[in-house]
C-alpha cells in the first residue's frame, strides 16, 4: 500500500533573513553574524509532539508548550534547532568560548594564513583589578591615570609583538613557528555551529555577571540581537525560567522558611551550622556560598539576618 506523506516546509524565519551575514559588532574590532540556520520555535513544537501537522495549535498553546519544556528541562526538543555562526574573537576570549566542547568549529589557522592584523585594546578606564572575594574575576578599576600609562604600554606591546612576527615572515620562518609571540589580545575568526540546547546552556554561562567582561559581550550579542529574533518565544522562556530566574539550595529553602516565620535565630543558627557563618579578628569572613545567598535576598528585599 502506497503512504502518503504531508510535503514539509523547510522553516524560514523572516527576522533571520534580513541579517543573514550581517556582522554584529562586537568589542572594537570583533562580530558575531549568522551564516546559516535549521528550524523555529514551531520546530520545537514539532518535535515536542512528534507530529507534522502545521496549524492545529494556536500560538497561545505553543508558547505555553515552549515554556513547560523550558520550565522542566525538556531539552531535546531544543536540540532540533541548530545555527552556524561567524565569530571574530580575541585569542584569549576564544580560549573560553571554545571550552563549550557541544558545538563543531573550524577555526582561522595560522599556520596556513597570516595572522589577522588587529589585536584588542584596552581603554585607560577599562583596566579591572583582580577580585578579592571572588579569585578569578574582577573587582573595581584602575585609576585612570594609571590606566592611561597601561593603554600606551599595551600599544607599544601590540606595536613591538607585530613588527617582529612580521619581520620573522620576511625572512622565510615558518608561519607555524612566526606566530608563537603574538599577544593573545590577536584576534582570530570561527565557524561555530551549535544546537539550540547547547546554545542556551552557553548563553547561561556567559552572560551571567560573573564572567568575563569580553566574552559577556559576545554572548550578549549573539542572545539579544540573534536568538531573539530566530526563536523568540524560546528567548521569552529562557529569559523568565533561567536567564533572569533563581533557585534555592535546600538549605536556603529551609533558612527562608525561618525567615518567613519571623524566626531569624533560626536562620542564624542554620548558617552557622553549615559553617557560612565564621569569624576572623571579630569579623565575618567571606564565604561564596553565603554572598550568594545574600544576593538573593537583596533580590526579593529581605533583610539579611545576620
Amino acid at each position: 500500500m502506497e503512504e502518503k506523506f504531508e510535503k514539509i516546509e523547510r522553516p524560514v524565519v523572516p527576522a533571520v533573513e534580513e541579517i543573514l551575514g550581517q556582522p554584529f559588532p562586537v568589542l572594537d574590532d570583533g562580530f558575531v553574524r549568522v551564516v546559516d540556520y535549521m528550524g523555529s520555535d514551531e520546530s520545537i513544537v514539532q518535535a515536542a509532539r512528534v507530529s507534522y501537522g502545521r496549524g492545529t495549535k494556536k500560538r497561545h498553546q505553543d508558547r505555553g508548550l515552549i515554556r513547560y519544556l523550558m520550565r522542566h528541562q525538556h531539552t531535546t526538543p531544543f536540540e532540533m534547532c541548530e545555527i552556524k555562526l561567524h565569530v571574530r574573537v580575541p585569542m584569549d576570549t576564544w580560549r573560553q568560548w571554545i571550552r563549550h566542547r557541544t558545538a563543531n568549529v573550524n577555526e582561522y589557522s595560522t599556520r596556513y594564513s597570516i595572522a589577522i592584523d588587529a589585536a584588542y585594546e584596552t581603554k585607560p578606564e577599562a583596566w579591572r583589578l583582580q577580585g578579592t572575594v571572588n579569585r578569578q574575576g574582577s573587582e573595581g578599576f584602575l585609576d585612570r591615570e594609571q590606566g592611561e600609562k597601561m593603554s600606551e604600554r599595551e600599544k607599544e606591546l601590540h606595536r613591538l609583538s607585530r613588527e617582529i612576527y612580521e619581520e620573522r615572515l620576511n625572512l622565510g620562518i615558518a608561519r607555524e613557528q612566526a606566530r608563537k609571540d603574538l599577544p593573545l589580545c590577536t584576534y582570530t575568526e570561527a565557524y561555530w555551529k551549535i544546537d539550540l540546547h547547547n546554545l542556551l546552556h552557553f548563553l547561561k554561562l556567559r552572560m551571567e555577571a560573573h564572567a568575563q567582561f569580553e566574552i559577556r559581550q559576545y554572548a550578549a550579542t549573539i542572545g539579544e540581537e540573534i536568538v531573539r529574533r530566530w526563536v523568540p518565544l524560546v528567548w521569552e522562556a529562557f529569559q523568565d525560567y533561567i536567564l533572569n530566574a533563581e533557585s534555592f539550595s535546600k538549605l536556603e529553602l529551609r533558612i527562608l522558611s525561618a525567615l518567613y516565620q519571623g524566626d531569624k535565630e533560626k536562620a542564624l543558627a542554620l548558617a552557622k551550622e553549615f559553617g557560612w557563618i565564621t569569624y576572623k579578628d571579630g569579623k565575618l569572613t567571606g564565604n561564596i556560598e553565603r554572598l550568594e545567598f545574600e544576593q538573593k535576598l537583596k533580590a526579593l528585599n529581605i533583610p539579611i539576618p545576620w
